[in-house]
């Protein structure tokens, strides 16, 4: 079955989007197709995940990559390179998760401005969301959006750092873990 060709609701997306063998998104009865990850987009994804789920062992809280769904509102399905929630209900879900307190998109050219704009305002509907790190694998800079006592997004460059602080969660990633495998850039 192809692509819809009309504005579907939440559940009509949903329902076809099982049935599809790719991955696609929904804002506002509007589907886009998700796009296959280079290689080190993808490393830099295994990489977070082994290291958040080493240091979430033992706590209430669990790691998801990619394939697993966010639900914002009842206008849109997001898939996160990398999400942590520390909710009851999502860590009980099998499906939709709708309470992340970490995410984490591996930026690529091609969805790097995406991420940084609409997606991270997308995110900030959160109610449970406390803090937003952006990774670019050919950089190697990492970005963070920290939700403040006051509700404000504050904004933390790690790149120059030792390690990837992610000070919801109580834990840090050095970023020679966050890069294994990954070539650093020439020039």
């Amino acid at each position: 079955m192809g692509l819809p060709l009309r504005k579907l609701t939440l559940d009509d997306f949903l329902a076809w989007e099982n049935e599809q063998p790719q991955k696609h998104e929904y804002f506002r009865g509007e589907v886009f197709a998700m796009v296959g990850g280079r290689r080190t987009h993808i490393r830099v994804i295994m990489n977070l995940g082994r290291r958040l789920n080493e240091r979430l062992d033992g706590s209430p809280c669990q790691a998801f990559a990619e394939s697993a769904k966010v639900q914002i509102g009842d206008d849109t399905i997001l898939y996160p390179d990398i999400f942590v929630t520390c909710d009851q209900a999502d860590l009980a879900t099998d499906m939709i998760f709708r309470s992340p307190t970490l995410v984490i998109e591996v930026l690529s050219p091609s969805t790097q401005a995406y991420d940084r704009s609409q997606k991270f305002a997308l995110y900030r509907r959160l109610a449970s969301l406390q803090e937003y790190i952006l990774v670019d694998p050919d950089t190697r800079r990492i970005e963070a959006f920290r939700r403040n006592a006051e509700d404000q997004w504050v904004f933390h460059d790690m790149s120059d750092g030792e390690a990837m602080a992610v000070p919801c969660l109580g834990l840090e990633v050095p970023l020679a873990q966050v890069f294994d495998g990954i070539e650093p850039p020439t020039g």
